[in-house]
């Protein structure tokens, strides 16, 4: 019912340009969705950036925040993967400027779009382009990687991949050093909602031994209707086709282990198999949402492997059997939620 109530609105065109900036966004991910939002609410933006010579790993995040009480700040933060720093830039609420429309945030001569960024930052500057990008799918009942759950109104926290994989141009200047991007490797997605959950674990790479593969995978503990359950999603890029495993598309998890050093999944859907040995490194802690405000702490790897296998079940062939190098990893809160 909820989505037939939208279709006709947007048909309709309100008059009430918050309602339809909040429609035209839930079915956009990329663009903002916080209108109208005034407390208990975070917005954030993640660009991972790769230099060609992987010698070079940014994830570079701006983003909005408002605590319980109301108060409100926008960030720009940056994890500098291979020498294990972070640094949290804090603006004014006000220096937040999102359009309505399309993806194009604007935080004080900083700017964000799905094809390019522009930093001024005190240690960061330059600008940089994305080519070739390569979104989660789409449709009018599956908007994005939240599915259905999309129109759920009460969810912790709402998730999109804006490109699972794309080519850079361009350079930044990082302390004083110049670092060229060109033919680079990017990868983009965001949050938002008012809190991280209780448990999770987050992993990405799109350094395989031949371009255009990329794989993602997330599990997470979800609220839901005063209990919860167990939610993954997952992704595997290659040949121009984008794999899903999803908790909505019928895709099991059958086994997920945790320890200092691996991060081990298996899931399966009607078609495919996929297996994922995480190694994980060093981390470094970021700053992330917890009812709306910065005051979480996680930590992120970009220097992790991740060793994928995904087998056709029908044939029993290997489609994929391959190490991703320069990976995200994160292993957050509660973990032992997680365990299967």
């Amino acid at each position: 019912m909820r989505i037939w109530v939208l279709i006709f609105f947007i048909k309709t065109k309100p008059s009430n340009p918050v309602l339809r900036d909040r429609i035209h966004a839930l079915w956009n991910p990329e663009c903002y969705h916080g209108w109208n939002k005034s407390k208990k609410f975070f917005e954030g933006w993640y660009y991972k950036i790769i230099s060609a010579d992987q010698k070079h790993a940014l994830a570079i995040i701006p983003g909005i925040a408002m605590d319980e009480d109301g108060t409100k700040q926008a960030f720009i933060q940056v994890l500098d993967g291979r020498n294990l720093k972070a640094s949290y830039h804090k603006f004014d609420a006000q220096d937040f400027k999102p359009n309505p429309k399309k993806h194009d945030l604007e935080i004080l001569g900083n700017r964000f779009t799905s094809d390019s960024i522009e930093l001024d930052l005190p240690n960061l500057k330059g600008s940089l382009r994305f080519k070739n990008l390569n979104p989660w799918s789409s449709s009018w009942s599956s908007p994005g990687i939240m599915g259905p759950f999309s129109f759920v109104p009460f969810m912790e926290c709402y998730h999109g991949i804006l490109s699972m994989d794309h080519n850079i141009e361009g350079s930044l200047e990082h302390n004083g050093e110049i670092i060229s991007f060109d033919q680079g490797k990017g990868y983009m997605e965001k949050d938002w909602g008012h809190s991280f959950p209780e448990g999770y674990v987050w992993m990405q790479s799109n350094h395989f031994s031949k371009p255009g593969i990329s794989v993602k995978a997330s599990i997470a503990k979800i609220p839901w209707l005063g209990s919860s359950f167990i939610g993954h999603i997952a992704g595997v890029l290659i040949d121009g086709e984008l794999i899903e495993f999803t908790t909505y598309n019928g895709t099991r998890l059958k086994h997920c282990s945790i320890s200092e050093k691996q991060v081990c999944l298996q899931m399966e859907n009607k078609h495919y198999a996929l297996s994922i040995n995480a190694t994980r490194e060093k981390a470094t802690a970021l700053a992330a949402p917890i009812s709306g405000f910065m005051d979480a702490r996680i930590e992120e790897s970009m220097n992790a492997h991740i060793q994928v296998q995904l087998t056709d079940k029908k044939t029993g062939k290997i489609i994929l059997e391959d190490i991703g190098s320069s990976a995200g990893i994160e292993v957050a809160g509660n973990h032992e939620l997680l365990l299967k």
